[in-house]
């Protein structure tokens, strides 16, 4: 994956039909301590964190990186969606021995769950990506017993590569590929 610099990061606001994704501030970081801490969050990641413990680590401004957007709902943080390259190390890979693809990730408060935001946000973060690094494959992970990011995987257009035991349990890995424009 060819690195989101600072050309291209931070991009401006994306405005979709009810949500901005931006970068990240200052004023998030107790929204980012509420995301991890939540043991319903956890279910899914492999457990939450003590609260103490994220109070203590958090950075004043967290998720300041490039690929990394918070989830803003009327001004409140609903969640973030993630565009990291995937650890080589990892297993779950497009194609053996290429360069890494960019990995699609998303967290949401449980208050913001069965609404539509998570593939509003993915759309847009996976649209805004296209235009940025058109052609580059996206990949996503995600546990099989988790059948909302099952879903929405689908809805999002990835398919599937390969399962594998991963953090305790099975986990689906996919691939999303831009439409190539015809000419």
């Amino acid at each position: 994956m060819t690195e989101l610099g600072p050309s291209v990061w931070p991009p401006a606001p994306i405005t979709t039909e009810r949500l901005v994704l931006r970068a990240s501030e200052a004023r998030d970081r107790a929204a980012f301590v509420e995301l991890f801490a939540s043991p319903e969050v956890g279910t899914h990641i492999g457990g939450s964190r003590p609260r103490d413990e994220l109070e203590a680590a958090m950075p004043e401004v967290p998720g300041r990186r490039p690929g990394h957007f918070v989830i803003d709902l009327d001004g409140a943080v609903i969640g973030i969606v993630t565009l990291d390259r995937r650890d080589a190390g990892r297993q779950g890979h497009v194609r053996p021995g290429a360069e890494e693809a960019a990995e699609l990730g998303y967290l949401f408060l449980p208050e913001a769950w069965g609404r539509g935001y998570a593939a509003e946000a993915a759309t847009a973060a996976l649209d805004w990506f296209a235009g940025v690094l058109p052609g580059e494959p996206v990949v996503l992970t995600t546990r099989t017993a988790n059948a909302r990011s099952m879903r929405l995987a689908a809805k999002l257009g990835f398919t599937e590569v390969e399962r594998f035991e991963e953090y305790g349990a099975e986990q689906w890995f996919g691939v999303w590929s831009p439409a190539t424009p015809s000419g």
